[in-house]
């Protein structure tokens, strides 16, 4: 904690139903003190004279804050979508506690000043902890191995144009070659996208995104990233994994310093979804066809995929109006990812502790953030308060991101956060937000 920070005052969970490193789970308390966890226990007994906040936990379960591994919160240059306060509120409200975020703002994160001046953005606004990438072109190799702190470097094989492109096998293998810093791939091969764009153009249908972006593209530009990632063992992680064919193949040939994610919406919706949301159901890569749903809920549960990313995209409502192609893709997330999972938990899908592990265990791990991602003494103490036992639409009017919509609204669900805790203090709590609460700037072992 830097020394510029405030000292949380100590806070005492009460009666919450724990999940513990182990999978099982403890109906105790759980004591937070100078921003860590400092005791986990059936019961706390806490000296007359300390002064200790409370909150009855009772009925509620407590799990570790979800680390999402992949947003863009469009600041700065992009901040009529959405911006780091209204983002990390939204974190907040949906229980994500930490962020890393993607470099597509105007000016892209590409150097270390750019860097710079987005934790200086998010120290100054940031309800929750926050990490950044730093974003590959094709002559930025210095500040790829230099920049820091930063998460890892982020390759747009496809689905970009300008700088943030880089598509090209041997400006690929330059970046594969040189350190050893993780990389992550958005895994679409440009050229056969724009070849089937010619093949698709007049028409408006939004539908017709999927069949652009087909599943080849998504193939093709997997199996490149993987090539060059055991041509020079470098740690790869491949972003939103959304078709079937790319969890089959990975099942097949996945090494062990290889990571991928999936987004709720990739196990959730499918090209169904265009006859009712239109062009909000745009996003690259995009919705599948039904039964990769069920592969890649498959691959998830076999461990073939390690962990969930929103990809939390906003645009506004205006601009998601326009007649497609004319539309962005993209879609937003935060507020929602965890009730949605935590909802397929509680439908017997999978296992509450196989949530937390796949939004934040899994992901701490792969991105060696220290001390996060678990409900332990000396972990810090960043934690959630949810609710299973009761469920609540998705409510456009309840949501704190910008643009103000989201895919999966009228969807009801559970799990919904109570409480989220950051570094020791309460930033949301039963419908109200502590916007003077801020969250610290990640640190990475790597």
């Amino acid at each position: 904690m830097s020394s510029s920070t405030p000292i949380p005052e100590p806070l005492l969970v009460r009666r919450a139903r724990i999940l513990m490193p182990d999978g099982e789970f403890l109906v105790g308390d759980v004591l937070l003190a100078q921003g860590k966890i400092e005791r986990v226990e059936p019961e706390i007994s806490i000296a007359s004279d300390e002064e200790v906040r409370e909150i009855d936990a009772a009925g509620l379960t407590l799990l570790p804050g979800v680390i999402d591994p992949q947003v863009h919160f469009r600041e700065p240059g992009l901040e009529h979508k959405e911006d780091l306060f209204t983002a990390s509120c939204a974190c907040a409200k949906g229980g994500v506690t930490s962020f890393l975020e993607m470099p597509n703002t105007r000016p892209p994160t590409i150097t270390q000043a750019v860097l710079d001046d987005k934790l200086q953005r998010a120290a100054s606004k940031c309800l929750v902890n926050y990490g950044f990438f730093i974003g590959a072109t094709a002559d930025n190799l210095p500040d790829l191995r230099t920049a820091k702190p930063a998460c890892g470097i982020k390759i747009f094989m496809g689905s970009m144009k300008g700088p943030l492109w880089v598509g090209e096998e041997e400006a690929l293998d330059a970046i594969f070659s040189q350190g050893d810093r993780l990389i992550a791939v958005h895994a679409e091969d440009q050229a056969r996208i724009e070849q089937r764009r010619e093949e698709f153009a007049g028409q408006t249908d939004p539908a017709v995104h999927s069949q652009i972006q087909d599943s080849t593209a998504a193939l093709m530009a997997t199996q490149l990233a993987l090539r060059l990632s055991k041509k020079y063992r470098r740690r790869l992680h491949i972003l939103h994994l959304s078709t079937g064919e790319e969890a089959q193949f990975l099942r097949q040939d996945k090494p062990e310093w290889v990571t991928a994610e999936v987004t709720p919406q990739h196990l959730l919706l499918n090209t169904e979804a265009y006859a009712t949301l239109g062009t909000k159901a745009q996003m690259n890569p995009p919705l599948r066809s039904p039964e990769n749903n069920e592969v890649l809920w498959q691959a998830l549960l076999d461990g073939v995929i390690d962990f969930i990313a929103t990809d939390h995209a906003p645009h506004t409502l205006e601009e998601k109006g326009k007649t497609y192609p004319n539309t962005p893709s993209g879609m937003p997330g935060v507020e929602t990812s965890l009730p949605l999972m935590l909802t397929q938990a509680m439908q017997g899908r999978c296992t509450i502790a196989q949530v937390s592990n796949w939004m934040s265990t899994a992901v701490a791990k792969a991105y060696q953030i220290p001390n996060k991602g678990v409900i332990s003494p000396g972990y810090d103490a960043d934690l959630i308060l949810v609710d299973l036992e009761n469920y609540r639409p998705v409510e456009a009017k309840n949501l704190s991101t910008k643009c103000g919509w989201s895919p999966f609204e009228g969807w009801n669900l559970t799990g919904w956060p109570v409480v989220t805790v950051v570094g020791g203090k309460v930033a949301y709590e039963k419908g109200q937000l502590h916007t003077e609460v801020r969250g610290e700037a990640l640190q990475f072992s790597q």
